[in-house]
């Protein structure tokens, strides 16, 4: 009887929006680097905010860098969304079976997903038909304790891993700061309705020159009990599944009806 063939290693290819020499990418890498081939693409410096931009008219650069053991890292100068399309075109010989984005340092729930690099990675390999998770744990401070964190995503990328979902699939995952012991679980949730109340402060430079700098404050708007917002109060690991099909259904249905084009 002949040999079955052995299977290949799963390619789960790691980008984020904090930089490669960000404590949080370190950690992703860490906790799934034995459940596959990794490969490491990631922005040579921090590109919070930058959303789903991408680099047109000025030169991208992409160098291998040796900072992860044993792991193939390159780090780009473009921006998170840019370093996913150059790790499929460029770096990977073939698609990814799973992209991961984070950890990064700071939430990405509710109306964050709209701004965050992080997230937009993850959604451009869905677009590329890759399925893919961006993780967030909310503490900014580069001492973060990522054990908790580490712990989830491993888990999560298990669970995807062993079982089949649909190639455009993306998971938003955000962890409470809270030891871990403390984390009471996972939630599947829906995205809550939330955003920043924001203030731009008018101020002077040395120069004489005014300048403006954003402040605000996060307000929820959402009491229910199934948002992430509410699951991140209560110490639970958020898991949002999120689309890049931006079409709201109920009112084309609804003006499918009542315009008379």
């Amino acid at each position: 009887m002949a040999k079955s063939k052995k299977k290949d290693k799963p390619v789960i290819l790691i980008t984020n929006d904090d930089g490669i020499a960000a404590p949080g990418i370190r950690n992703l890498v860490d906790s799934v680097k034995d459940l596959g081939k990794i490969v490491v693409v990631a922005p040579d410096k921090p590109q919070s905010g930058m959303g789903h931009a991408i680099t047109i008219g000025v030169p991208l650069r992409l160098h291998p860098v040796a900072l992860f053991e044993g792991v193939e890292a390159w780090q780009c100068s473009g921006t998170p969304v840019d370093c996913v399309k150059l790790a499929v075109d460029k770096v990977l010989r073939r698609k990814p079976d799973l992209c991961l984005s984070g950890i990064n340092h700071g939430s990405n729930h509710s109306i964050n997903v709209i701004y965050s690099g992080t997230m937009s990675a993850a959604v451009e390999a869905a677009i590329e038909s890759i399925p893919s998770v961006g993780f967030s744990l909310l503490d900014y401070s580069v001492e973060a304790d990522f054990t908790g964190a580490k712990k989830y995503a491993r888990l999560i990328v298990e669970l995807l891993l062993k079982n089949s979902f649909d190639k455009h699939l993306v998971l938003n995952v955000n962890i409470p700061a809270v030891p871990e012991e403390l984390i009471a679980g996972m939630k599947v949730c829906r995205q809550a309705y939330a955003k920043y109340e924001e203030d731009f402060m008018q101020r002077i430079d040395p120069s004489g020159r005014q300048y403006y700098w954003l402040t605000g404050k996060f307000v929820n708007f959402d009491k229910g009990k199934d948002t992430d917002v509410w699951a991140l109060e209560h110490n639970y690991v958020s898991v949002v599944p999120v689309q890049f099909d931006l079409t709201n259904y109920v009112l084309k249905s609804k003006l499918e009806k009542t315009w008379k084009l």
